[in-house]
């Protein structure tokens, strides 16, 4: 008998399949937090850090800002966010820098009013965690941004509001979106950092249903 045709005495034994693993629990809390939210402008904040002078950290804020977030309770990987910035509401507590800051030297705000973030990919880290990632626009150069979030929890406000709150933390170095101005040091170094730390505080009310 040629060789494929010998007869196998051997038996062989296949082990069962592994069952499926049993899904993850929805937490109620969370389930009952999935729906449309806008921002509430008046109690977030989206600011940012610059290092000056090599030797001391400058911050400051936008106070325009608008926007909408779509909550999925039962599988955050679903939920979405979109911000506008206006750009001409940048605050640092200096007239004359932020009138530099508006100018053609960095934001050009005339030209460009908005700076715009819009989410492509939404996850949970474990815990309070999350991260989303998306596309941020600033004068007019779309790239991509990722942003870790914590979760600070939800609560109804006196006026009956369903609110959420997260804060945020994010880093970018300004020069891939055209932000190039700077001034040389004659000790060495420059007068602004290319990296720019961003921190956002956002309250959203949840929409009637």
């Amino acid at each position: 008998m040629g060789l494929f045709g010998r007869k196998n005495d051997t038996t062989t034994v296949t082990a069962p399949a592994p069952a499926p693993a049993a899904p993850a629990a929805i937490d109620p809390a969370l389930a009952a937090l999935t729906g449309d939210y806008t921002i509430d402008p008046s109690h977030s904040t989206i600011g940012f850090v610059a290092r000056h002078a090599m030797v001391t950290n400058v911050k400051g804020s936008f106070r325009d800002i608008s926007g909408t977030l779509h909550l999925d309770g039962t599988d955050p990987s679903r939920s979405t966010a979109s911000i506008d910035v206006r750009m001409d509401s940048i605050d640092t507590g200096n007239a004359d820098r932020d009138g530099h800051l508006k100018s053609a030297d960095f934001f050009k705000t005339e030209e460009f009013p908005e700076m715009t973030f819009r989410t492509t990919k939404a996850e949970a880290l474990g815990g309070d965690d999350y991260r989303v990632t998306g596309e941020l626009t600033i004068l007019g150069t779309t790239r991509p941004l990722s942003v870790d979030l914590e979760f600070n929890g939800s609560a109804k406000d006196p006026f009956g509001n369903e609110r959420v709150g997260f804060e945020g933390k994010a880093e970018i170095l300004r020069s891939q979106w055209g932000l190039t101005w700077n001034a040389a040091l004659e000790t060495g170094g420059v007068l602004v950092s290319d990296k720019i730390k961003l921190n956002f505080d956002i309250s959203a009310i949840k929409a009637a249903s």
